[in-house]
């Protein structure tokens, strides 16, 4: 039996070992090669038309780039089993060749550096089919409850290369925006980001919808939405002035999103209170019905709570209020200051999305409900942290960290608050990252280096131990007479996290040995995510 088990052991290990083993893929996906660092995305000018029948789509994609130094050799990614048909540059046809879901388009001579460019890719295919989107990714193929073709997409791990060609890394976006056009039957309608710009019919029994980017877009978020959509719309006065509001929705459910969508406006109203101004005022704001429950596409919000308060109906805090909101509504727009504006430019830094994105509902609570409240529903998603790897993953492989990067991090966000023990203040810290990284890619080093600057608090230790290890600091404390002990154990070397107690108390707390000769009450504010132990 024993030596049964050891073999179960050995053949455990040796499959969790086989699962992280990273191939030339995962670097050619997520490293800045030598074949992408000279040219950058200006903008995406996307056409597409979906074979419904066959579950397949033709398109192109025109890329303008402008050349940051000489190059001659460009990677363009695009998954199999996805195809470049053919590349045309300066209305000539350019050769191309293929690695794994890379391509390599080859000049005949040299770009020269600080110049524009455009070129044109045909493509086609049966794009990898999402199994259980949004966590999955790839094209959705489904029908709405009357038949109809409701269509989407979603990416965001997978990457938008699974679908249309384009440098498909976080750190490089098309500053310029971009255009998206959607040929559909003539019984459907083709959404996607940034503003309607128009329709035309075409052939037979077909339309092109036209919309267009202004901002920046991170390409995953562009995503095309085919379906027997109607449409409503709406206005909201903010922080930059007139917001355009829009929904499209299944026709069967127009009074119902009328009824759930009045969330929107406190929801935008509490948020740009926390976070500064909506980011994307020129793309407007938009909530589209898809056939999964929901993503972040920016000015395009993926919605498909089913027109339910929690999520899917459920408080993820069980701490009474989590059910009272949408949390769709809530959580994927607040991906819009944290993910669409402000974007990780590797994956492994994620955290930056999720965490302030998961803290939005902390804020979003706190507004309708007050604090305290707020702070329960923080301590409540505790229960969902697994602690089973670093929040932050591995870079230049494509690979985000874990889970916990949601729930934990919030919970980090959330002591930060504490330590700042001053809301106006963080409360500017919240608006002056939205306003400092507006519109960036950043790094986790850029965004710790921030905050520590501008609360003036030493937090190096507190991110290396919640972001980089999967330890949950104790806060260990012994009883001699009328000499207290305490100190922080299971923690990093140099770990140090001021503490307060529920009576106000503050303690400045080491991994050394600190006395008092308070007779203290260790009751610990719950509000910070440790654990304490007494000891002997």
């Amino acid at each position: 039996m024993k030596n049964l088990t050891l073999i179960l052991a050995l053949l455990v290990n040796t499959l969790l070992f086989s699962q992280s083993i990273l191939t030339k893929q995962d670097t050619l996906r997520g490293t800045i090669t030598p074949e992408r660092a000279w040219w950058d995305v200006k903008h995406y000018e996307i056409e597409i038309e979906p074979i419904i029948s066959k579950q397949k789509i033709t398109g192109k994609n025109t890329i303008e780039f402008y050349t940051l130094r000489h190059g001659q050799k460009m990677q363009i990614d695009l998954q199999s089993p996805m195809e470049i048909d053919s590349i045309t540059f300066a209305e000539e046809s350019t050769t191309f060749n293929r690695l794994g879901n890379v391509y390599y388009i080859n000049f005949e001579n040299e770009l020269f550096s600080d110049k524009r460019y455009k070129i044109t890719i045909h493509f086609s295919g049966k794009p990898h089919k999402a199994i259980n989107a949004p966590w999955d990714g790839g094209w959705i193929w489904s029908k709405d409850t009357k038949g109809n073709p409701w269509i989407t997409v979603a990416c965001q791990g997978l990457g938008a290369s699974v679908w249309y060609p384009c440098k498909d890394h976080q750190s490089d976006e098309p500053e310029n925006g971009a255009k998206i056009s959607l040929k559909v039957p003539n019984n459907l309608v083709g959404v996607s980001n940034g503003q309607f710009i128009g329709k035309k019919e075409v052939e037979k029994h077909k339309t092109i919808y036209y919309w267009e980017v202004k901002n920046p877009i991170n390409s995953y978020n562009i995503v095309p939405y085919i379906g027997n959509y109607i449409h409503w719309s709406d206005t909201y006065a903010g922080e930059k002035g007139k917001l355009s509001l829009d929904y499209w929705i299944l026709e069967e459910n127009l009074e119902k999103s009328k009824k759930q969508f009045q969330q929107v406006k406190p929801m935008l109203s509490c948020l740009e209170k926390w976070l500064g101004p909506y980011p994307f005022y020129e793309d407007g704001y938009k909530l589209v019905e898809a056939p999964h429950l929901g993503m972040e596409h920016q000015s395009a919000i993926a919605y498909g709570n089913k027109y339910k308060n929690g999520y899917d109906g459920s408080d993820i805090s069980n701490s009474g209020t989590g059910d009272k909101w949408d949390f769709i509504i809530v959580h994927e727009s607040g991906h819009e200051w944290f993910g669409n504006s402000i974007t990780s430019k590797d994956i492994a830094d994620m955290w930056i999305h999720e965490a302030f994105t998961s803290y939005s509902e902390v804020l979003f609570t706190e507004c309708l409900f007050g604090k305290d409240a707020g702070n329960k529903y923080v301590q409540g998603i505790r229960n969902r942290i697994k602690n089973d790897t670093p929040i932050i993953g591995n870079y230049n492989v494509n690979k985000e960290g874990s889970g916990d990067m949601y729930f934990k991090g919030s919970n980090l966000i959330h002591i930060i608050r504490q330590l700042i023990n001053n809301d106006e203040k963080f409360k500017s810290l919240l608006r002056n990252i939205n306003k400092q990284f507006y519109h960036k890619t950043i790094t986790t080093q850029q965004l710790e280096k921030y905050i520590i600057d501008f609360t003036e608090l030493p937090l190096e230790k507190l991110f290396d131990q919640y972001l980089r290890t999967i330890q949950i600091p104790v806060f260990e404390y012994r009883i001699n007479n009328d000499e207290v002990e305490y100190r922080w154990t299971n923690c990093v070397k140099g770990f140090q996290l001021k503490l307060k107690l529920d009576d106000g108390t503050w303690l400045d707390c080491s991994d050394n040995w600190k006395k008092s000769t308070s007779t203290l009450n260790f009751n610990l504010d719950s509000n910070f995510y440790i654990t304490s132990k007494k000891v002997q």
